[in-house]
């Protein structure tokens, strides 16, 4: 317990406020058709917790980043729990394998 799960199988989440759908590691994703320049950032405190936020438009916990809003601080959203908390979040695959690879010493995770 404690580990973050790897990528597992291919993931598509249709968002329920945005009409958006999110591929992760799926073959029959369609071409991209948009991009947006997003990041995303692994913040962790000295007693390695993990700071997470909650998606607004699917619910799941993520490390904090993406498109934000203007004014709006990362923080607003954030929570910090520690990494034997994490199997109880509902977190994206590939937020999962970032926050795994950072456990398992192999970051930063550029892909």
């Amino acid at each position: 317990m404690g580990r973050a799960r790897g990528p597992g199988p291919p993931t598509r989440r249709a968002s329920p406020h945005t009409g958006r759908t999110e591929y992760y590691n799926d073959p029959t994703a369609p071409e991209a058709n948009t991009l947006i320049p997003a990041s995303s950032l692994l913040v962790v405190d000295d007693d390695g917790a993990i700071l997470l936020q909650r998606r607004r438009d699917t619910g799941q916990w993520a490390l904090p980043g993406g498109a934000q809003d203007i004014g709006e601080p990362a923080a607003q959203r954030g929570v910090r729990v520690q990494p034997a908390d994490l199997d109880q979040c509902d977190i994206h695959p590939s937020m999962r394998q970032q926050i795994g690879d950072y456990l398992a010493g192999t970051y930063p995770y550029l892909g």
